[in-house]
């Protein structure tokens, strides 16, 4: 599943690199030994995705919700995993029947461990009820003038939207959510309050803080925060920042994004770093990925190496093939193909700064078999096609090495222009990845009436006690 504004704490394994120092952490106190043992030792708990004990039931049963029904994010989160991944198996059944035999249909792939698997947290701010003013005031006679107002005028609300609305459902915890993202959350609002940042108004356009993005590295622990503000000036910015990696002195970078558009999208164009390199790097698959602000990656770090790896062995390289990856993003599944079989990758995304990524990431692991064009898949396949037409080619490129379509297309799926020129290609195999099985279903049936029948259906459960289900479908010719 993508997500716009930029496509992971390993659920429980141990090789989680924690308590990374990049970015001049000596200089903010508390560095002793015993306290950077204790840092590691709950950034190691966080990473594994260990629930605080308030959160479980008595007796040692399933964690407890206290906002499920409120939030409405996750539809499942208080029924038994197990049960959750049969009706998904039973919804891939009834969904595939149309297009595939039950000899195709593979049992769906779930988690060890299905909590704070969301390496992407993200948290609006909103003014909340009144708020009365303490007695006493930093700023008042013998104290020191701050550079903001001393308080808000209200109480902060953040947490998450409720289901289908704008009306914040203010929650310091979330069973699905990393739980140090969620601490950052927390000491972000505290900030706000004490510096006196007023929360963004949405009906009235007014107001300082917008968001706060918090994306942990999958397997480097590294922390990158942007704080989303309708402004460029901020007041403060160096004390703010101080006094966030004083609380949370695991962080790597914190990075300001200016929007100061009346809008519901998240990010927008113009950011400035505040502290550290301005982005983190993180590990899949084996390779190394840079993650940005705006970067996509996939917010289900454990279940995104499920994936990937089942995709590539679906695949079946034997180091004589040309991917293409459509639709590739910052070009991950690219680069692990090119790096476990396949001769050539070339990758195609619309998105001209995922495509620069694309290439960055190449160069920083040093894969110099794969190439990343900005370009529509569509038309991209039809040029491709129309050109192997023209030479007489199906099925091979210029080279003679077999076609393998790999595609993990939006939720709408993909258009017929691309199908169309896919069947006219004819690659020996298409990998296709989806985060919406009813639209891979409709292509799929499109391509079956071209003489490609699907071999696998695998689905994978990238976002646990939700609705949502992940599918792989090997399809090849007849």
């Amino acid at each position: 599943m993508k997500e716009n504004g930029g496509k992971r704490t390993r659920g429980n394994d141990n090789k989680c690199a924690v308590g990374n120092v990049r970015g001049g952490r000596a200089a903010n106190g508390g560095n002793s030994a015993r306290a950077q043992r204790q840092r590691g030792a709950n950034a190691l708990r966080a990473n594994r995705g260990e629930r605080p004990q308030s959160q479980l039931q008595a007796g040692g049963g399933l964690p407890a919700c206290s906002v499920a029904r409120q939030c409405g994010a996750c539809q499942h989160v208080n029924e038994p995993y197990q049960r959750q991944l049969a009706a998904k198996n039973q919804r891939v059944a009834k969904l595939f029947s149309q297009v595939a035999g039950p000899e195709a249909l593979r049992p769906i792939l779930g988690m060890d461990n299905p909590y704070c698997y969301r390496n992407k947290v993200m948290s609006p701010f909103a003014p909340g009820r009144p708020q009365k003013a303490p007695k006493q005031q930093r700023g008042q006679r013998g104290g020191k003038r701050p550079s903001r107002p001393s308080a808000p005028q209200r109480d902060i609300l953040c947490g998450m939207y409720a289901a289908g609305t704008h009306r914040i459902i203010d929650t310091s915890e979330c069973l699905i959510e990393n739980a140090q993202a969620k601490q950052v959350i927390r000491a972000v609002r505290s900030i706000m309050l004490k510096f006196g940042i007023e929360p963004y108004d949405e009906d009235r356009g007014t107001g300082f803080m917008r968001h706060a993005v918090v994306r942990v590295g999958h397997t480097s622990g590294e922390v990158l925060v942007t704080l989303v503000t309708n402004a460029r000036e901020f007041p403060g910015a160096k004390g703010f920042c101080r006094e966030l990696v004083r609380r949370c002195p695991f962080i790597t970078t914190v990075v300001q994004n200016i929007n100061e558009r009346q809008t519901n999208v998240v990010l927008g164009q113009r950011e400035q770093v505040l502290y550290g390199p301005g982005f983190i790097l993180d590990e899949l698959c084996g390779l190394s990925f840079r993650i940005s602000s705006q970067s996509f990656y996939q917010v289900n770090s454990v279940q995104t190496e499920v994936l990937y790896r089942q995709a590539i062995k679906l695949a079946n390289f034997t180091g004589a093939e040309h991917a293409i990856d459509a639709y590739c993003g910052t070009g991950t599944i690219g680069l692990v193909a090119a790096s476990m079989g396949a001769a050539q990758v070339t990758g195609v995304d619309c998105v001209e700064s995922s495509i620069r990524d694309a290439r960055q990431n190449a160069r920083h692991n040093g894969v110099d078999n794969a190439q990343f064009v900005v370009g529509d898949a569509g038309a991209f396949m039809r040029d491709m096609a129309a050109e192997a037409a023209a030479a007489g080619r199906a099925g091979v490129d210029e080279n003679s090495r077999p076609l393998v379509l790999l595609m993990d297309p939006p939720r709408a799926g993909s258009s017929e222009e691309f199908l169309r020129a896919a069947v006219q290609l004819a690659p020996s195999r298409i990998v296709y990845i989806s985060c919406n099985p009813e639209t891979q279903v409709r292509d799929l049936a499109f391509l079956r009436q071209f003489g490609f029948e699907v071999r696998v259906v695998q689905p994978v459960d990238m976002f646990p006690h939700t609705d949502h289900i992940e599918t792989i479908a090997l399809i090849e010719r007849a």
